[in-house]
């Protein structure tokens, strides 16, 4: 299966540097290949490279050297730029800068009119996109009403009307409360099982990246772990040794394990962790 998204040999330095200096490298010759349908959770600190990336797989940026794929497309190709973006939609922190209408299913609408999407067509996506995402009944809201959780949520219904094989999402819960980062993390979980959606979500938050079906971590431009959740949180040392946290439940079972606890290396929620620390006490009884 060929992948959606793919990064071969990338990197990429921004070139307003001053003169005699070497230009900063953000991206350093990066791998990467991105299946249909998966969940994966790109993790870095502030200036890891994770967000750059993150615009190479719509086309935002492109690559100083090596070459990026969308669906097949080489995204230097500049008169298939409109292909690209068909096929990587991108959703970004702050949804007021996506909102273009005055009211929530226009706004929705706004980019199949555009394209010449006919009206009853168009009709049917809204409607069905906004369901998606648990705000078709604000569908004749101002989306300036909306709190920030709901306006992303909009903002990405935006995105599914146009029926994207794929969804890059750049730290789009950042500005969120947590019940609007709830609210959308629900929401993105749901597009790979109801649309077939592959999504990739930039991130720098432990549990979200903990629910993907796949973590990506890069610091300092480069990928330094990549695989299921269970597999990359289970490197604390590592994590932490690059400015990362890990889930609660995992740094509760490391640290006990450093006390001698034998506990799972692979404990990712709160539930597991209580399970394995009440297994852990009924045999400490049982052996007393």
């Amino acid at each position: 299966m060929e992948p959606i998204l793919s990064a071969r040999d990338v990197s990429f330095a921004y070139d307003n540097y001053e003169e005699k200096q070497l230009p900063p490298i953000v991206l350093d010759d990066i791998s990467l290949d991105i299946q249909p349908g998966e969940f994966v959770a790109v993790l870095g600190h502030n200036g890891s490279g994770k967000s750059t990336l993150a615009k190479h797989f719509n086309a935002i940026l492109l690559p100083t050297a090596g070459t990026v794929y969308v669906n097949g497309i080489n995204t230097k190709e500049e008169d298939r730029l409109y292909d690209i973006r068909q096929s990587a939609g991108m959703v970004f922190q702050n949804p007021d800068n996506q909102l273009v209408a005055t009211i929530v299913e226009e706004d929705v609408a706004f980019a199949l009119e555009n394209l010449g999407v006919p009206p009853e067509e168009i009709r049917r996506r809204v409607d069905e996109s906004l369901k998606a995402v648990g705000m078709y009944e604000y569908r004749e809201h101002s989306p300036h009403q909306l709190s920030g959780g709901q306006k992303q949520r909009v903002a990405i219904a935006g995105i599914i009307a146009m029926r994207p094989k794929c969804i890059v999402l750049d730290e789009p819960t950042a500005m969120l409360d947590p019940q609007g980062r709830k609210e959308v993390l629900q929401t993105i979980r749901q597009l790979g099982g109801q649309f077939g959606i592959t999504v990739v979500l930039i991130t720098h938050y432990m549990d979200e990246a903990a629910q993907s079906g796949r973590v990506v971590v890069v610091d300092n431009g480069k990928v330094i772990l990549d695989g299921p959740p269970r597999q990359v949180f289970s490197h604390v040392e590592l994590l932490k040794s690059v400015g990362l946290d890990v889930p609660q439940a995992t740094e509760l079972a490391w640290l006990l394990r450093q006390d001698g606890y034998n506990l799972p290396d692979d404990i990712l929620f709160e539930e597991e962790c209580v399970q394995a620390i009440e297994k852990l006490l009924e045999e400490h009884h049982v052996s007393h």
